[in-house]
Order: structure tokens, then C-alpha cells, then sequence
């Protein structure tokens, strides 16, 4: 599918919320947080504790889209509208992905900065990008998303957790339902 037709779909179904994974809770009725460690502890220290996070990033993935293709899309961050080459490390946490747009983030005439959007699309299947959970859990990359071909569930990753948008109320509380253990004890579930 040509990138113009993928951002064309994403506005009409997404049209308050450009394609980056922190700007995504603009469906609080239909978001939730989970986070990554017990405890809320948001970096893992050892090799048990990224076990957990790694288990905890994919049991939730397998729920959204287990038999399915998603898009994995990342970000990368300039201050030109056009993409500058990307960085190796990045190109290795996500193999395959294409630019897809750019996005003016901060308009500081004096400090402009441009998100520019990558995007690929793979079958779903459990620990396939466990190199880019990794980045992501350990604050090297950010504004990552991965979403069903249809765009209706929205899974984004941050260093501590992952924010979870999906269709309807009924159904994030029946996924919250189920990982109880992993919620914020925060009032808002930040």
C-alpha cells in the first residue's frame, strides 16, 4: 500500500492523533497502562527482570494480534522536514521499515523539530521485534506503535510500560481485567 493511502486511513480513523506512540491517550475511554516490572520499577537490572518485561510487552501483544499482520512503526527525530539518514542501531531494532511521514512537532521557529514516522508491516508473532522492546524499555528509542493492518488497536511501548488503545470501553477493561498485577496504583493509571 502506498504511504499516502496508509496516512490517509490513519487521519480518517485517528484524526485527532498523529502516528506516534506518546500522543496516542487522546482515547482515554478506551486507553489503559501497563507497566513493564513490579512495583512499577521501570528499568529492568537484570536478566530475570528483562525476562518479565519482555513476557509482559509480548503476552500483550499475542492478545491483540496473535495470526494477524501489524504495522510496526518507530521514530526518529530532526530538525529538517526531510529524514536524515538513519542510524544503524535503528535500522537493526527495525528491519525493513520505510519512511512513511514527517511530522512538524515542535514549531520553535528558532529550534524546529520534525518527527519522521518509519513504518513496516510483518506477521505478528511473539518475540519477532524483541530488539526494538529492548531499545524501548531501555530509553534508546521512543515513539514506537503497532497496529492491526485495520488500524483499530494500537499497542505503544515506553521505557516502563506500554499504552493500550483499543475499540470499545468493554473491551480494555476486559484486557486491564486480565493483568491486573501490571496497573499504575496511580488515580489516572499513569
Amino acid at each position: 500500500m502506498p504511504d499516502e493511502e496508509l496516512l490517509r486511513r490513519w487521519e480518517k480513523r485517528w484524526p485527532d492523533c498523529p502516528p506516534i506512540g506518546h500522543e496516542l491517550r487522546c482515547e482515554r475511554d478506551r486507553w489503559v497502562r501497563f507497566h513493564s516490572l513490579p512495583e512499577s520499577k521501570r528499568y529492568p537490572d537484570t536478566e530475570d527482570e528483562w525476562a518479565i518485561v519482555l513476557d509482559r510487552y509480548n503476552t500483550v501483544l499475542d492478545e491483540l494480534f496473535a495470526g494477524i499482520d501489524v504495522y510496526v512503526a518507530t521514530s526518529d527525530w530532526s530538525g529538517t522536514p526531510v529524514p536524515p539518514e538513519r542510524p544503524h542501531e535503528r535500522t537493526q531494532w527495525h528491519p525493513g521499515a520505510h519512511h512513511w511521514t514527517s511530522i512538524h512537532t515542535d514549531p520553535d521557529p528558532d529550534d524546529p523539530i520534525y518527527t519522521h514516522v518509519y513504518v513496516s508491516q510483518i506477521p505478528w508473532e511473539r518475540g519477532r521485534i524483541d530488539a526494538l522492546l529492548r531499545a524501548v524499555a531501555d530509553d534508546a528509542t521512543a515513539g514506537v506503535l503497532i497496529t492491526d493492518t485495520g488500524l483499530q488497536r494500537i499497542y505503544c511501548p515506553y521505557d516502563g510500560g506500554a499504552d493500550v488503545i483499543l475499540t470499545t470501553s468493554a473491551e480494555r477493561d476486559q484486557l486491564r481485567s486480565r493483568h491486573t498485577d501490571w496497573l499504575s496504583a496511580h488515580p489516572a493509571g499513569l
